[in-house]
């Protein structure tokens, strides 16, 4: 039987709103005996059920998986909340064959929050965020293995960065199931080396997708810079689109040698393209006025916490306003913010400022966000990190 936690007086309406977090500050009562990535139920100071999630230290302190009194959550719980998530990306349109890239499990959006599933072809690579998923990884797996039409036969579990070091969990990024064969996947029609092994998150930007097939969209004929390129998913799109030149730019000369492998093998000997490991804002300051048509701004989070949110608006007025200052008249520019704590709103002041203090003129084309395969909860906003604008300037 599940352990009980009891909320304070009062504080049982964000659960009663569908929200899934139980704060620290809203428990009266721990029961005895507790242990981080226990299954409990969470009760209202009235004894009212109200949901039944994972137990974490810290200050989420219950993510909850339920709100249903009669659900457990088992085997057969996570077999369903992941036929769901694969049978929605069935309708979005995402399981093609010329596309094996896509996100299956988006945490709280896809109601298994602390859960994170990327698929590249016929592997799986699943990020636990909580102690909870992190005890049920292997009956994660199981049920990956055994969704019909899915192909997936590789499960590579991949926390070490992702789980409260607190915890001591001790993870080790493996294969769960299978193990490695190949890394090339393909994403509308374009091959891709992906780096789960050692690269960053699960080893590509799944949520970037719709917005690289926006910039193909823009890049034919084109001088085209991808800053942060990391594996240079703008730029191989920018690529087939017929651009004039393409410059990959990253302080990481890994991630550089991955951009050329994966031009490589999309487009074997082409000399338009050309990568740089160097750092984004010297490149910025040092190249001349009017080099580039269209520009893509993709940073890393400039704020993963609320404590650094000044200094990261900063950094996005100071590098959007070295874009606006060198990009060709009529060129475009499409910029970025995937940190959770610089709202929408945050970010579109921080382009605005740069725009005003570089002097030119600026039209939006488009206001961007994650793709229709990071859903968002309704009850949970907090699951829209994604945030990006398209410019025109004069």
């Amino acid at each position: 039987m599940d352990k009980i936690i009891t909320l304070k007086h009062g504080k049982e309406d964000s659960l009663l709103r569908f929200h899934p977090w139980v704060f620290s500050g809203a428990i009266h009562r721990l029961p005895d005996g507790l242990e981080e990535g226990d299954t409990i139920e969470v009760h209202a100071s009235d004894g009212t059920f109200l949901g039944r999630g994972h137990y974490e230290v810290g200050s989420i302190a219950v993510r909850i998986l339920s709100s249903d009194p009669a659900e457990a959550i088992d085997g057969h719980f996570y077999a369903r909340r992941l036929a769901s998530a694969f049978a929605l990306r069935v309708k979005l349109g995402l399981i093609r064959s010329d596309n094996s890239t896509y996100r299956l499990v988006h945490g709280e959006g896809d109601f298994l929050p602390g859960c994170v599933v990327d698929v590249y072809g016929d592997t799986a690579v699943l990020q636990a965020h909580s102690p909870g998923m992190h005890y049920a990884r292997h009956i994660i797996a199981s049920a990956l293995a055994a969704l019909p039409e899915a192909g997936i036969k590789n499960v590579y579990y991949k926390s070490e960065t992702t789980l409260p070091f607190k915890a001591r969990l001790d993870p080790v990024n493996d294969y769960i199931l299978g193990a490695y064969h190949t890394n090339i996947a393909t994403e509308n029609g374009l091959r891709f080396n992906i780096d789960w092994l050692k690269g960053q998150k699960t080893g590509f930007f799944v949520d970037q997708r719709d917005n690289r097939a926006l910039v193909e969209r823009y890049s034919r004929g084109a001088r085209v810079l991808n800053m942060f390129c990391y594996t240079g998913g703008f730029s191989v799109y920018a690529m087939r689109a017929g651009a004039a030149e393409v410059h990959s730019v990253d302080s990481s000369a890994k991630a550089v040698t991955l951009t050329d492998a994966n031009i490589e093998l999309n487009f074997p000997g082409d000399t338009r393209h050309r990568s740089f490991a160097t750092d984004a804002f010297k490149y910025l300051a040092e190249m001349p006025e009017g080099a580039y048509d269209l520009i893509i701004l993709d940073p890393p989070a400039f704020a993963k916490h609320r404590s650094a949110l000044k200094n990261a608006l900063i950094g996005y007025r100071r590098i959007n306003e070295a874009a606006f200052r060198k990009i060709a008249p009529g060129g475009i520019l499409f910029t970025f913010s995937c940190s959770q704590a610089v709202t929408r709103e945050q970010f579109r002041l921080a382009v605005f400022t740069a725009a005003a203090r570089s002097g030119r003129r600026v039209r939006i084309l488009h206001q961007l966000t994650q793709p229709s395969d990071h859903p968002v909860n309704i009850y949970h906003p907090e699951g829209e990190y994604l945030k990006g604008l398209v410019l025109y300037i004069e």
